[in-house]
């Protein structure tokens, strides 16, 4: 199985480069990073994005924190491309599960990213909430759980194993801190994993042999002592 790169970004200009790329199937955005681009109007940037790329998927997020506004926000980025994932959080900001709003969006059909879930126990009750049919991605935050000391590989086997029997899900190996979680996400069988910019351009120049990077690093030292004109 091959292990779809999305890229995970809200900036237009990098959207528009990225979109270009074969290797990248895919976008996600997050409130924070559209904030970081400089959005000012989250549904006009939206589709500004939409604009830029209309034949991958795009995964939105809704920022509201009830079921009720969860829910509407969700008809409503919905309703603005048929590439569109719905990206809703597995849990208010109370820790809630939105399980009801998981269950009431994948019941009108509609594509849904579930966001910032973490362990394989939470891909169970989404797994419990959603049809055999409409498109789900599981989005697990392998690195941020890394950061905490804690060991993702798990929570992804398990979780993986969970959905099997679900065609329409794909587990994303989210939060990516070095080029090396590609390899980790393929060998584990992640469906997709989502990459910053700076990550995909170093995974696509994967393939140096150890003695070329023993090399480039030892001329990269000498480099730097030269040019700071270091004696001993």
């Amino acid at each position: 199985m091959t292990t779809k790169i999305f890229c995970d970004i809200a900036d237009l200009s990098l959207i528009k480069k990225f979109c270009q790329k074969k290797i990248v199937r895919g976008f996600t955005t997050n409130p924070s990073l559209m904030r970081k681009a400089g959005a000012k109007n989250y549904e006009n940037y939206s589709k500004k994005i939409l604009k830029i790329c209309k034949n991958k998927p795009i995964s939105l997020e809704v920022f509201a924190d009830d079921t009720i506004n969860m829910i509407n926000q969700g008809l409503k980025i919905n309703s603005w491309g048929k590439n569109v994932y719905v990206k809703v959080p597995v849990v208010n900001s109370k820790n809630e599960f939105t399980g009801k709003v998981i269950k009431e969006l994948n019941s009108k059909n509609i594509k849904l990213n579930i966001t910032a879930v973490y362990t394989s126990e939470q891909t169970k009750k989404i797994l419990n909430k959603i049809n055999r049919k409409t498109k789900v991605i599981i989005s697990i935050f392998g690195g941020r759980a890394a950061d905490a000391g804690k060991d993702p590989v798990p929570e992804f086997i398990n979780s993986i194993k969970l959905a099997k029997n679900f065609k329409n899900v794909e587990i994303l190996w989210a939060s990516v801190r070095e080029p090396y979680n590609f390899l980790q996400a393929k060998q584990l069988g992640c469906h997709i994993i989502t990459v910053p910019p700076t990550i995909i351009e170093k995974i696509e120049k994967f393939g140096k042999s150890f003695r070329n990077l023993t090399e480039e690093t030892v001329k990269a030292f000498l480099k730097d002592a030269k040019k700071s004109r270091f004696t001993i």
